[in-house]
């Protein structure tokens, strides 16, 4: 259990910073395309990455390095691109509070691909429905307040792609390498897969956007604390807890979302949005009871 105590203190601090991201990037979607802020960011923290540690990973098979990039895919480049898009219909509340169902997800298809078989309980089923119903609350909420739904759709198909690159991690864990380059081997990988997406959706490498200080400020904290050193500690914590029982500090993105939104974007905290946010922790934290 004191072995775990690291994993524990990395999770929360993960999340923590995770869960004011949605801020910065709603604030950086006026002046750039979702993919531009994807990738400026993960390319700040690709050479980031490179000061901290650097020194080259040497992959020992083709079979850990189809891993790696599976991993970059998943975790660096689809999730984040789809929760980029989703912001742009929908309120940063919403998706954090969507995308916090990827423990289940996780727990789903690790006991589906697994070797070691981890029995689901009843307790599991019925924290699902319970949050599924809190989600379903918060989705009214945005139909009546006229907001697009494709937002909440998109917010929904990031936590299963961040599902499965949670049980990615965890194999990539296994080799035993250097936690830093192996974080900076999945954003190289990252980093790949969006530049056709860079290219085809008419971004382009326009730094004007930063000449504002809020705009700089938000990119710096999105490369280095979101992506460099979270990515990082989140991958630790992986190690340590294991892929499901570290997704549970997913939990606390929404809150730390719904707080920072109501101060920042000044998005309202609607009755709505209060009970499907209960809903949705409450049937979380009923589906880890033993």
């Amino acid at each position: 259990m004191r072995k775990e105590i690291s994993g524990h203190y990395t999770a929360l601090l993960t999340e923590l910073i995770w869960g004011t991201t949605f801020i910065s990037t709603k604030i950086l979607l006026p002046s750039f395309l979702p993919i531009e802020i994807l990738f400026f960011r993960f390319l700040l923290g690709y050479f980031a990455l490179w000061i901290i540690s650097p020194h080259r990973l040497k992959v020992k098979n083709r079979e850990e390095e189809k891993y790696f990039a599976l991993a970059g895919l998943t975790g660096a480049c689809l999730y984040y691109l789809l929760e980029n898009v989703a912001l742009t219909y929908t309120l940063a509340t919403n998706v954090a509070i969507i995308v916090s169902v990827a423990p289940f997800f996780t727990a789903v298809l690790s006991h589906i691909f697994s070797k070691e078989k981890e029995k689901i309980s009843l307790f599991f089923y019925l924290g699902f429905l319970i949050a599924f119903l809190g989600i379903l609350l918060i989705n009214l909420n945005g139909s009546r307040m006229n907001l697009n739904p494709k937002g909440d759709v998109l917010a929904l198909i990031a936590a299963l792609i961040w599902a499965i690159y949670s049980l990615l991690c965890r194999k990539i864990n296994a080799y035993g390498y250097n936690v830093v380059q192996s974080t900076r081997r999945t954003f190289f990988y990252g980093l790949l897969f969006m530049i056709p997406i860079f290219i085809f959706s008419g971004a382009s490498f326009d730094f004007s956007g930063f000449r504002s200080i809020k705009n700089l400020l938000n990119i710096v904290f999105l490369g280095l604390g979101a992506s460099a050193m979270s990515f990082v500690t989140w991958n630790y914590s992986v190690r340590k807890l294991g892929a499901i029982k570290a997704s549970v500090y997913i939990y606390l993105i929404p809150v730390v979302t719904i707080v920072f939104s109501f101060i920042f974007l000044s998005e309202p905290i609607t009755p709505m949005i209060v009970i499907g946010t209960l809903l949705t922790l409450a049937g979380l934290f009923i589906s880890e009871k033993k």
